[in-house]
């Protein structure tokens, strides 16, 4: 750790921009608003990553993820293990025919255009953009992993870490999704 520590303050002090992540609470949900809970939801829906969750979900509490930006269809971020590792989520594109399906599904379902603008959207439409299989959230096979930690897992604990950090990002600024 304090290697991992020496080459973060190596990092700032060369000018990097470092942008760490605090889980929600030390022990209760990671995410707090409805997206990062949904997020996150999402994320252990999938029996594939059921064995590395729990550890990321103790790294992002314990403050492990101490870089992670995210840009359309990729996620970068800085995990603090027993070193610092480095890793990359790149995310498929959502394919132009499932967008306009759920445009299509939720045209007409919007109460009104100040509800709109207030961030007030419907349970209705936050069930169709948030499904499982139908939705905006990506499957497995539309996630591809890549950590420089010696674990040959896809899903290591940094990557794990990292995707519920995506959550609590999610609770403030929606717009990444």
């Amino acid at each position: 750790k304090k290697q991992a520590l020496k080459k973060i303050k190596a990092l700032v002090k060369s000018g990097a921009t470092l942008e760490p992540v605090e889980a929600g609470s030390s022990r209760g949900l990671i995410a707090k608003s409805f997206w990062g809970k949904a997020w996150c939801k999402h994320l252990e829906s999938y029996s594939d990553y059921e064995y590395r969750l729990p550890r990321g979900r103790s790294y992002i509490r314990h403050g492990a993820v101490v870089d992670l930006k995210i840009q359309p269809q990729q996620v970068t971020a800085l995990v603090n293990g027993s070193e610092l590792y480095e890793l990359t989520v790149t995310i498929d594109a959502l394919p132009p025919k499932k967008w306009a399906a759920i445009k299509a599904r939720c045209q007409g379902k919007i109460g009104s255009l100040i509800e709109l603008l207030k961030g007030r959207i419907s349970d209705e439409i936050m069930a169709i953009v948030t499904d499982p299989d139908e939705g905006l959230f990506p499957k497995p096979k539309e996630i591809h992993l890549n950590c420089n930690c010696p674990d040959w897992a896809d899903m290591c604990k940094h990557v794990a870490a990292a995707l519920y950090g995506v959550g609590v990002r999610l609770d403030t600024s929606p717009e990444l999704l």
